[in-house]
């Protein structure tokens, strides 16, 4: 276990904290060396100082091409290779379609999918080279969209359908691609929705399994490290979100909706009061603007 990855290199967006975090002390304690992107350089130091010689650390934004560029190179010309990849930068926001701010809007689809394509476009040379893999985060939202998370659905199954294609154009070039699918894992977003929004909370509890229960950051961590290690395809967390993917067609079939519209009719206004009464469209520890 603890030598699955020697000698190979990964590199990997929204690595400060939580699932990022996580995957790169995971990835280094099965003997490999990680790059860490990110646009908090205080924890991004922090992870690279626990984790020693085998990472280091570059603050840049996902929604800078530019920027995402310069980091993987110098990350490639640092280790001499990259051989795998965890596209795994993203936010969330709170608030309805007619009552969200479209700054908000526009910024988690431009970090959850544009993002991921600036960090596609960044890898491709380098990964072809190692004919390595590519992991991209998509979630459960992709399969099952709420109200009052639009922009995080839309951009999710947008980060869903352009790993797909990438995936194809990648079958050329020796290069494996994969999507992983998260459900709630208890990191600093889901953790600051709950308090922030205490309709959120009551509004997942009555969803069904999985979508109504939190995974482990640890839990998350070894799935998405195992799905790295074997180039899987898919990768569930936990396995039961395989079935949302399979039921999508019923959850957005006319024989869901009445269960849906019960749920809705009190969650959403509270839920539109909640985020006014706030004042904000997200958690409070994501960073607006880069520094």
């Amino acid at each position: 276990m603890t030598s699955t990855f020697t000698g190979k290199v990964a590199v990997i967006t929204g690595a400060a904290r939580g699932i990022g975090a996580g995957v790169a002390r995971e990835y280094v304690r099965r003997g490999g060396r990680v790059a860490l992107i990110g646009l908090e350089p205080d924890e991004l130091a922090a992870v690279a100082a626990d984790l020693g010689d085998a990472a280091a650390w570059w603050e840049a934004d996902v929604r800078d091409t530019d920027g995402v560029s310069a980091a993987v190179d110098a990350a490639a010309a640092h280790f001499g290779r990259i051989d795998h990849v965890l596209a795994n930068a993203g936010i969330a926001s709170y608030g309805t379609v007619r009552q969200i701010d479209p700054e908000a809007f526009e910024r988690v689809v431009d970090v959850n999918l544009n993002g991921v394509f600036r960090t596609l476009r960044a890898v491709t040379p380098h990964v072809i080279a190692s004919k390595g893999y590519v992991l991209v985060v998509s979630s459960l939202a992709a399969f099952t969209p709420l109200a009052g998370l639009a922009p995080y659905n839309a951009s999710k199954a947008g980060a869903e359908a352009l790993a797909l294609a990438y995936r194809q154009e990648m079958w050329v070039q020796g290069v494996r691609v994969g999507v992983c699918h998260p459900s709630w894992i208890d990191t600093d977003i889901v953790r600051g929705a709950e308090a922030d929004l205490p309709s959120f909370k009551a509004i997942r509890r009555r969803l069904p399994w999985p979508a109504n229960g939190t995974t482990s950051l640890e839990d998350c961590v070894e799935a998405i490290a195992h799905g790295m290690a074997k180039k899987k395809r898919r990768v569930y967390v936990p396995k039961g979100v395989a079935v949302a993917n399979f039921t999508k067609p019923i959850f957005s079939s006319a024989l869901a909706e009445p269960v849906a519209k019960r749920l809705v009719k009190k969650t959403v206004p509270a839920m539109e009061r909640e985020v006014e009464a706030l004042g904000r469209n997200h958690s409070a520890h994501v960073p607006v603007t880069k520094g």
